[in-house]
């Protein structure tokens, strides 16, 4: 008799349940279905996070884990993770970038056990709002937020939205804002002022002395532009004007791609960082049709590396460790509902102010910084 897929379900965390681990083909066979359902049944429940899947292998979750082993020494690894934890996660939006983070926060608690509620906001700062609300009402145990904020800054009432959130907090890929009162929420991040500096590093390197910058107006580009005017200041060169592209405007491509040409033909650039990726390679398209190659007349450094390589000429390009933002966004926040569980057996000390932590957050906040890499491919050379 066929099982529902339900049904299905439940047999396949019977039989893990009592085996402790198998193989997904000795799943498959002992099921009596063939391993490409059973795969998908597997990576069903995994999202869930009521099995862990691993290299073609089935495991019942480790419910916590007491010790850190040498290899996990040299990151943040909680020393016991609550059972059944749900984290909440909203995001601006699912395309590439933000895939990414939010694979790389699932896998990392998928295997812990714990159970991810994605939601995302579209970059409207009310849907922020009602995406964390919903969340709070569904008792998740903590958040993890990558808020759509302006420019990489919070207003006076998003920032009010945060300290009251009454769950802990971890903040991705968004840079704490200096002066405000944020500074006890956990955050990480990609540095993307390192990204943007190395860039214009490995472009001086090759001899180019008129490096110019085009960028798109987002959360990330403030410190792209912050990384490229101090690397350009250090090599002791031209700190030009950013040109910014709206990528909804399809004419603002092209008058960025009129902009960079005039200034390779009158202006001595022979060089420039493109935030980011589809951008770049739209670029490239349109200076051809001007007349100029890349990297023979100019040569191009894309920032995100997503499909930099996929170009015509391919991209060098900077690649921010998405995937590790997100698996450190869950260690951090885990770690955080650890010490609170540790300091809530124990007495209660004296309240803390100004929105801070409760006093059963006994762990000093961290705000991580994780350092983008560099790709060197086709479109970047010495200047002619």
């Amino acid at each position: 008799m066929r099982l529902h897929v339900n049904q299905r379900h439940e047999r396949v965390l019977e039989i893990v349940r009592k085996r402790g681990s198998l193989r997904v083909t000795e799943l498959a066979d002992e099921l009596g279905v063939s391993a490409v359902t059973v795969r998908r049944d597997v990576e069903a429940l995994a999202e869930q996070g009521r099995l862990t899947r691993l290299h073609g292998s089935v495991s019942w979750p480790e419910p916590a884990r007491a010790a850190v082993t040498p290899e996990e020494s040299a990151g943040p690894r909680p020393a016991a993770v609550p059972a059944g934890v749900v984290l909440g996660m909203v995001v601006p939006s699912m395309e590439h970038y933000f895939a990414e983070l939010v694979r790389g926060a699932q896998n990392a608690l998928a295997a812990r056990g714990g159970r991810l509620v994605l939601g995302i906001a579209h970059w409207r700062p009310e849907e922020d709002t009602a995406q964390i609300e919903r969340m709070l009402d569904g008792g998740v145990d903590g958040l993890l937020l990558q808020p759509g904020w302006v420019r990489g800054v919070p207003t006076a009432e998003q920032e009010r939205q945060l300290l009251a959130l009454g769950v802990p907090a971890v903040l991705v890929d968004r840079r704490i804002p200096l002066g405000g009162r944020l500074a006890h929420l956990d955050s990480v991040r990609s540095d993307h002022v390192l990204g943007g500096a190395a860039a214009v590093h490995h472009l001086a390197g090759l001899g180019h002395t008129g490096i110019a910058l085009l960028a798109q107006d987002n959360p990330t580009s403030p410190q792209v532009r912050e990384g490229y005017e101090a690397a350009v200041a250090a090599c002791g060169l031209t700190v030009r004007e950013p040109v910014t592209v709206d990528p909804q405007d399809p004419g603002s491509l092209d008058e960025a791609a009129r902009r960079l040409h005039r200034a390779v033909r009158r202006e001595g650039v022979t060089a420039a960082l493109v935030h980011n990726d589809q951008t770049a390679i739209g670029v490239v398209q349109r200076l051809r049709e001007l007349g100029l190659s890349v990297p023979d007349d100019v040569s191009l450094v894309a920032y995100e590396d997503e499909m930099a390589a996929l170009a015509d000429v391919p991209l060098t390009a900077v690649a921010p460790p998405r995937l590790a933002v997100g698996e450190t966004a869950v260690d951090m926040m885990l770690a955080r509902l650890a010490a609170r569980s540790t300091a809530s057996a124990g007495p209660a000390g004296p309240p803390v102010g100004g929105g801070a932590p409760s006093a059963a957050e006994v762990a000093p906040s961290r705000h991580v910084s994780l350092v983008p890499r560099l790709t060197v491919r086709a479109s970047s050379a010495s200047p002619r």
